[in-house]
C-alpha cells in the first residue's frame, strides 16, 4: 500500500516538473516584442491611476499599447477585472446555444427584445474588459475607455429594461402609470447615468470625494428600481410553482444587490490595505456577483420568452416591438455622444495640465535673477 502512495507522489512530482517546463505566453512572443514591465508600487504611478487601499500591482503608464494588450497575461491588479469579463461572455453564449436548442428560438418579431439584451449584456463586457486592460496606458486614455464603459453600461440597462417589460411583466402592471411610461423613462435613465458618471469622472480628481460616489450610485439606483419593477410586480403577484422563471430572477435580484454592495464599498481590501492588491478586491468581486446576475437574467428571460412567444405580437403589437427596438441604437447613440462631449472637456483640461506642467519645468530650469543691492560709496 505505501508502495503505491509513494509511487504516485512521484508520478505527480514528475507531471509537475512536465508542466513547469511548459513555455509561458512571453517564450512565445517574439524577442523584438516589447514586453510589458513588471508592477509597481502606487506611489510610482501618478495619483490618477491610484485605486483605495491597493499599494502595489499598477502597470507602469506610457508603454507601448501592445504592452497592455500583452499584460492580459499579466499578473497585476486589473488581471482579475479584465479575465471576469473576458470568460462570462463565453459563458453566455454557450448559456444562449444550450437554451435555444432546448427550448426553441427563431428569429423573429418577438425574439428582437431577447436579442438586443443579449447584445447589450456583450457590449457592456466588452466595453467594461477594454476599460480595465488599457487604461493604464495614459491619462487621456483612463478617461476615454471608462467612458466607453459608462456607454456599456447605459446600453446594457437599457437591454435589460426591454427584457423585463416584454416577457417579465404583467398585464395589471403594464396597465399601471408606471408600466406605461417604462420605456421612455428606461431609456431616460439609462442616458441619465451615463451622463453622471461621464460628468464626476471629469469633474472630480483623486482621492475622489463623497460627491463622486453619489453622483454614479443615485442613477445606478433610479435606473436598476426603473428597470426591474415589472419583476418585482411578477415575484409578489405570480405563484412562483406556476412559473419556472420565478426562481432565476428572485436569483438575479440577490445576486444584484450583493454586486451593489462590493461596488460601493471598498471591501474586503479597507480592512487589509495592501494583502487584496492582485486579488479579492472588492471591485473583482463586484464583477463576479454582476456576471451571475446576467446568468440568471439570460436564463428567467429564456424561460419567459418561450412561454410567450407565441402571443408577444398579439398582445403588444408588432409596432411597438419594433419601435422598443429601434430606441435601442438611439440611445447608444445619445451615450456616445455625451461621452464624445466629455472627452472633448477631457481634452481640452489635460492641455491645459500639460502646459502648466511645461511651464513649471521651464521655471525650474530657469536660473533665478539676483538683483544686487546697490553699493554706495
Amino acid at each position: 500500500m505505501s508502495g503505491d502512495i509513494l509511487q504516485r507522489v512521484r508520478t505527480l512530482t514528475l507531471n509537475m516538473n512536465y508542466f513547469a517546463h511548459l513555455p509561458r505566453p512571453w517564450d512565445i512572443v517574439p524577442t523584438s516584442l516589447q514586453l510589458p514591465s513588471p508592477t509597481v508600487k502606487a506611489s510610482q504611478v501618478p495619483s490618477l491611476f491610484r485605486e483605495p487601499y491597493i499599494l502595489s500591482g499598477y502597470r507602469p503608464v506610457k508603454q507601448n499599447w501592445r504592452c497592455y494588450l500583452l499584460s492580459l497575461f499579466q499578473r497585476h491588479n486589473e488581471s482579475l477585472n479584465v479575465w471576469t469579463h473576458l470568460l462570462a461572455g463565453p459563458v453566455l453564449l454557450i448559456r444562449w446555444s444550450a437554451n435555444a436548442g432546448a427550448l426553441g428560438y427563431t428569429l423573429d418579431t418577438a425574439s428582437l427584445p431577447l436579442c438586443l439584451f443579449m447584445v447589450s449584456c456583450l457590449t457592456c463586457l466588452f466595453c467594461s474588459a477594454t476599460a480595465h486592460l488599457l487604461q493604464s496606458h495614459s491619462e487621456h486614455a483612463h478617461y476615454l475607455f471608462f467612458c466607453i464603459d459608462y456607454v456599456g453600461i447605459a446600453v446594457y440597462q437599457y437591454g435589460c429594461s426591454l427584457g423585463h417589460y416584454f416577457y417579465a411583466s404583467e398585464t395589471t402592471w403594464r396597465e399601471s402609470c408606471v408600466g406605461q411610461l417604462f420605456l421612455p423613462g428606461a431609456a431616460f435613465c439609462a442616458w441619465l447615468f451615463c451622463a453622471c458618471c461621464c460628468f464626476a469622472k471629469f469633474r472630480y480628481r483623486r482621492p475622489y470625494p463623497l460627491q463622486r460616489k453619489i453622483y454614479q450610485v443615485i442613477p445606478a439606483t433610479l435606473a436598476y428600481l426603473l428597470d426591474i419593477s415589472p419583476v418585482v410586480h411578477r415575484l409578489l403577484t405570480v405563484t412562483w410553482t406556476q412559473e419556472y422563471s420565478q426562481l432565476f430572477h428572485a436569483f438575479q435580484i440577490a445576486s444584484f444587490m450583493l454586486a451593489a454592495l462590493f461596488f460601493s464599498c471598498p471591501i474586503p481590501e479597507r480592512f487589509f490595505p495592501g494583502h487584496c492588491d492582485f486579488g479579492v478586491q472588492g471591485h473583482q468581486i463586484f464583477h463576479l456577483f454582476l456576471a451571475l446576475c446576467t446568468m440568471f437574467q439570460l436564463e428567467a428571460l429564456f424561460q419567459d420568452y418561450a412561454r410567450r412567444r407565441d402571443t408577444l405580437v398579439e398582445v403588444f403589437g408588432e409596432r411597438q416591438l419594433w419601435w422598443a427596438c429601434v430606441s435601442f441604437p438611439a440611445l447608444f447613440l445619445c451615450c456616445v455622444l455625451t461621452a464624445v462631449i466629455t472627452m472633448k472637456h477631457v481634452n481640452e483640461q489635460l492641455g491645459i495640465n500639460i502646459s502648466n506642467d511645461n511651464n513649471n519645468k521651464d521655471n525650474t530650469h530657469k536660473k533665478p535673477y539676483l538683483c544686487k543691492r546697490p553699493v554706495y560709496l
